[in-house]
């Protein structure tokens, strides 16, 4: 019997089947997913369902199932992906919801650990904090802060590890490391591929994306530009929500970026508390965007209360372009 380990699915689901057909899964062959199943692909709804009803199928928790979760225990609020997801869900979101409640955070199988984001060296499966096995934002400043080195130069596991949740190629081919780490996330959902490692070969195997599908998804979810000469009705859709959860998202991380820019400067932590909000709003200026970006700075910015600031869902897109422009010119991706 073989495992076929997929990378990053991503709802794009015709590119699963063909993986499928390509790696020639039988019916008493294992099929297991790294997590990110779900969100920015088209078909949600059929990864999800394919993984919740077939035989010898299972996928593990990635950031974007946790996320997910974190919004239904109200923790969190959903970003524009998981809100495209919970639309396209429909009445089956909340169940779906608990279904990835109960995914495992890595697999111990006897040729591999398989865990979504990252493995902290000198600490045994039970020892990780679930941030770094998930792979969230949280975990990636954990490890930055305490090593010097990417994890995956420090990975000291006896078994080779898999890995989704990074493209580190950047390329439609997978990545691995002394052939011990092994990323499979090779960016499908944005056009690259959809890759899978069969066990126990070790083979790689990899399917061509039909093109930016996250891009596709995105527009298909956002309402069209209305000219300007057209009275608009201050009525807020789903798609005008989709793109305010979105702004605030945009906010809070260029607030952060910017903050993060600051704090780089000695000087900085000597500053007053007036005197660094100074130094902030001196940066950003006046105006909507500015009035956004000082509440994230404060960490007040929701969705209720930008709703309350942008007041029409018309002022939407001159209000990101502001934020956009804010953004610092060397901010990675």
């Amino acid at each position: 019997m073989a495992t076929l380990v997929i990378g990053d699915i991503h709802g794009c689901w015709e590119e699963l089947q063909a993986l499928l057909d390509k790696a020639g899964i039988g019916d008493n062959d294992a099929i297991l997913a790294v997590g990110d199943i779900v969100d920015r692909g088209p078909k949600t709804p059929q990864v999800l369902d394919f993984f919740q009803s077939r035989l010898n199928v299972m996928t593990i928790m990635g950031n974007h199932e946790r996320k997910h979760v974190r919004a239904g225990r109200g923790e969190i609020q959903l970003s524009v992906s998981q809100r495209i997801s919970q639309i396209q869900l429909g009445s089956d979101y909340n169940s779906a919801v608990q279904w990835m409640g109960t995914l495992p955070l890595f697999l111990d199988l006897p040729e591999v650990t398989v865990v979504h984001g990252y493995l902290e060296p000198g600490l045994s499966l039970s020892e990780q904090n679930p941030l770094i096995v998930c792979g969230t934002m949280g975990g990636e400043r954990i490890l930055h802060n305490r090593y010097d080195h990417p994890w995956y130069e420090l990975y000291d596991g006896e078994k080779p590890v898999i890995v989704g949740h990074c493209n580190y190629t950047d390329s439609d081919q997978p990545f691995i490391y002394h052939n011990k780490v092994f990323g499979l996330d090779t960016s499908c959902v944005m056009g690259k591929s959809l890759s899978g490692l069969l066990l126990p070969s070790f083979q790689g195997i990899s399917i061509p994306s039909r093109g930016n599908l996250w891009e596709r998804v995105r527009k298909a979810y956002r309402p069209p530009k209305k000219p300007e000469s057209i009275k608009i009705v201050n009525r807020w859709s789903d798609q005008d929500n989709i793109a305010l959860i979105e702004l605030v998202n945009k906010a809070r991380i260029v607030s952060e970026t910017i903050l993060a820019r600051f704090r780089i400067s000695s000087n900085y932590s000597r500053l007053t508390s007036r005197q660094q909000a100074k130094l902030y709003t001196d940066k950003v200026g006046s105006g909507t965007a500015s009035v956004l970006l000082q509440m994230a700075r404060v960490g007040n910015l929701d969705f209720e209360a930008a709703r309350k600031i942008v007041r029409r869902p018309e002022r939407l897109d001159s209000i990101t372009n502001q934020i956009d422009a804010l953004r610092p010119m060397d901010e990675g991706k």
